[in-house]
This record gives structure tokens, sequence and C-alpha cells, in this order.
């Protein structure tokens, strides 16, 4: 566990924040001191836990949902982040899904924009939108998720899922080098395959097994594997030498 106030008198923010991984980033960087917004995803009456509503009270947590697969909420969810916080000391750019498995001779127009609006443009948007607060932070982060299946195409049904994230690992790697001048570093965690609900979701519970059975720990990742890693890429004083580096989180499974 990190020390408690690592991230005092910080601000961050979170998006993909209702559910899975990005609910357990937020509440460890809650849990050490940071004020977080927490976009709350799409769903405007989503059930949240108590943790975070409790946050809420202290004001130490914003609680703000917005449709990423817009790009006019996006830039409204911008908008309002900008209004909480005038410097940003972390960006977490998590928000992203599937939507569903496409095959590619069926995959629609519609299905194609969805996909790229939501995993690729929006971390595109938010990013420029909020650029003027990162710098203003004078050493900010930007940690972005992206996927194993950017390095290995994923499942079928999955392409344009999986090159929307291979996207984004790449765009982080030109954003460290345009960035590093600015003090902010830029990094992505890149998760493999965790029991969330996205896998509830998408995957069989045959696949799942199969996949499992694959894995050098011999188990799948956990929301908690995950998140101490983005408070990592997040801190300059554990990674204030790390930029343009992915953190595959996997249990092994790309041991080559």
């Amino acid at each position: 566990m990190f020390h408690p106030r690592l991230f005092e008198n910080r601000n961050v923010v979170v998006t993909g924040a209702g559910r899975g991984i990005g609910l357990e980033v937020a509440r460890q960087f809650l849990d050490c001191g940071a004020r977080v917004l927490v976009h709350v995803g799409r769903a405007k009456d989503r059930a949240l836990p108590d943790f975070l509503l409790t946050a809420e009270e202290d004001r130490r947590a914003f609680l703000i949902p917005a449709d990423f697969s817009s790009g006019r909420e996006t830039l409204e969810f911008a908008a309002k982040a900008l209004t909480v916080f005038d410097s940003l000391h972390v960006l977490v750019n998590n928000a992203g899904t599937m939507f569903g498995r496409f095959p590619a001779d069926t995959l629609t127009d519609e299905q194609y924009g969805s996909i790229v609006q939501l995993n690729q443009t929006s971390v595109v948007e938010l990013t420029r939108a909020l650029l003027p607060a990162l710098r203003a932070a004078q050493g900010a982060a930007i940690v972005n998720t992206v996927s194993i299946s950017a390095l290995t195409g994923g499942s079928p049904g999955s392409a344009i899922y999986s090159a929307s994230k291979a996207f984004v690992a790449t765009y982080s790697k030109a954003l460290a080098r345009e960035l590093a001048p600015d003090g902010i570093r830029v990094n992505c965690v890149s998760p493999g395959t965790i029991e969330t609900d996205f896998h509830q979701r998408y995957s069989s519970p045959e696949k799942l097994e199969q996949t499992r059975k694959s894995i050098p720990l011999q188990r799948l990742g956990t929301a908690e594997d995950c998140a101490p890693a983005y408070l990592f890429l997040a801190a300059p004083s554990l990674s204030g030498y790390v930029t343009g580096q992915t953190l595959e989180i996997n249990g092994g499974q790309l041991i080559c």
C-alpha cells in the first residue's frame, strides 16, 4: 500500500471510474490523499459505492457523468473539470470498452465510429482540452489505459477495439516526447485478462478458463492488481524518470 499522503494536495482526473479498474484507481488515489474528479461513466443514476459518496461529501471527490462516445459530452466534461481544477497533476484516461464483438465482414460504419470515438478520439480530445491545467501543475503525469490486445490483436470480433488501444499506446509515446519539455510524463498501463464485468459481457466462461490456464501465474487478474501501476506512474517521487513506457499487467501472459 502506498503512503496515505503520497498525493496530498494533488488534483487527479480518472475517467471510466464508475466500475472495474477505474473505480479501484480512483479509490486508491483517494486513499493516498488526492482530490479526485471521478468520471462515473455514462449513466447519471448509477449506484456508486459508499466510499465515493463519502468522499464527495468531504469535497475530496467530484462525481461527473458523461458519455464519451459523444464528442460534445467529452468536451463538456473537460469544461467541468477545468471549473473544478485550475491545475491538474494527474490525468488517467481509462474510459473505453468494446461495445460488442463485431466480425470484420459485418462491421457497420456506426459500430466502427462508436468504438473509435470512445477508445481513441475521446482520449485525444480530453488530453488536448486539459493540457493547460496539466502544464499549470508544473510536473504532471498522464496515464493512459491500453490493453494486451494492442500487442496481440485480441480475439475474433475485437479488431477495432484492439487497434484503437494500439493507437493510444503510440499516441502516448509521441506525447511523451512532445510534452517532456513541459515536465509532463506520459505512460500507459496495459491490463491483460482482468476479472471485471468487461469480460463478463464480452467473453464466455469457457474462453476465460482457457485463458487462465495459459497464464503463468495461473489466475486472471483483478482491478486491485492493476491500480497500483497507475499510482506508481503518476507519482514523480516513484517514477519521475519514467516516460513513454507501457507497463504490462498480465500475470506473465506475454512472456516470450
